[in-house]
């Protein structure tokens, strides 16, 4: 059982939901995330999402264009990703570690090349958001034989197919974009979330993650009413562009904190 799946499981057996906050390795600075890292497991978060800067990463709207873009500034790339996940491991062995990007990056670097240092890192997951699963069999394969949870996501517009195919490639946990569009984008509709996460837990029994637009303590508490994980992105962002140095990590901690005692209080 991987550590993904660990935690899902001690979670269903507390009757609890998971809570995955996204940053975006390198912002505002190199020097923050690990410790932002650290912040966010002892304010609530039960696995995390780190995302590697990427030049034009199309799945995400303003907020986080612009964490990668001042990561970037900062020669903020892959590698350094693998090393931050390094570093935070000297503390933390316990907590699932996801790394969200873009196949170029991957492709880059050499794709058994990544997965031998995803591993050497002791990341659980890996959601790249441009491989479609129907191209990437052979990445999913290696992934799982270093094991290394593929995650995959499903959309609003996937069809019933795309979605066997999904979810008979995934493992750890399926992520459900909320929205049409890119992340932060709209208002989420719970009532229409409900009806498509019910359809998708008739084709699969793993977790499954909502995300790309939960804004506030209250959106995370209506999502955690009816999926496994809540997966905050844009919201997180926002407040590592708000925040001053000396108040960021005390500024995340408090967020975390208000959606963890949400996201608890169904």
């Amino acid at each position: 059982m991987s550590r993904i799946q660990s935690v899902f499981a001690k979670l269903a057996q507390q009757h609890k939901k998971a809570l995955i906050p996204y940053i975006t390795a390198g912002d505002p600075h190199p020097r923050h995330t690990v410790e932002l890292m650290h912040a966010l497991v002892k304010s609530g978060a039960d696995m995390l999402e780190l995302g590697v800067p990427f030049s034009d990463p199309m799945a995400d709207g303003p907020v986080i264009q612009r964490a990668s873009e001042r990561a970037l500034v900062h020669h903020v790339g892959l590698a350094a990703v693998l090393d931050m996940v390094t570093e935070f491991r000297k503390q933390d062995t316990v907590t699932p570690v996801i790394l969200m990007g873009y196949a170029n990056p991957v492709e880059a670097m050499g794709i058994e090349t990544f997965v031998e240092r995803a591993k050497a890192a002791d990341v659980d997951g890996v959601l790249t958001v441009d491989y479609p699963p129907e191209e990437c069999t052979d990445f999913v394969a290696l992934l799982k034989r270093h094991d290394i949870d593929p995650i995959f996501l499903l959309s609003p517009t996937t069809e019933q197919a795309r979605i066997d195919t999904i979810v008979n490639q995934a493992s750890g946990f399926v992520y459900y974009v909320s929205l049409k569009g890119v992340t932060g984008s709209q208002n989420l509709d719970i009532v229409q979330v409900t009806e498509r996460l019910a359809d998708i837990r008739t084709k699969t029994s793993l977790p499954i993650g909502v995300g790309f637009g939960v804004r506030d303590a209250e959106t995370a508490k209506q999502v955690a009413s009816i999926a496994d994980a809540v997966v905050v992105g844009s919201r997180m962002v926002q407040e590592v562009e708000k925040s001053s140095e000396q108040e960021l990590l005390g500024n995340i901690a408090a967020l975390t904190h208000e959606l963890r005692v949400a996201i608890d209080s169904n």
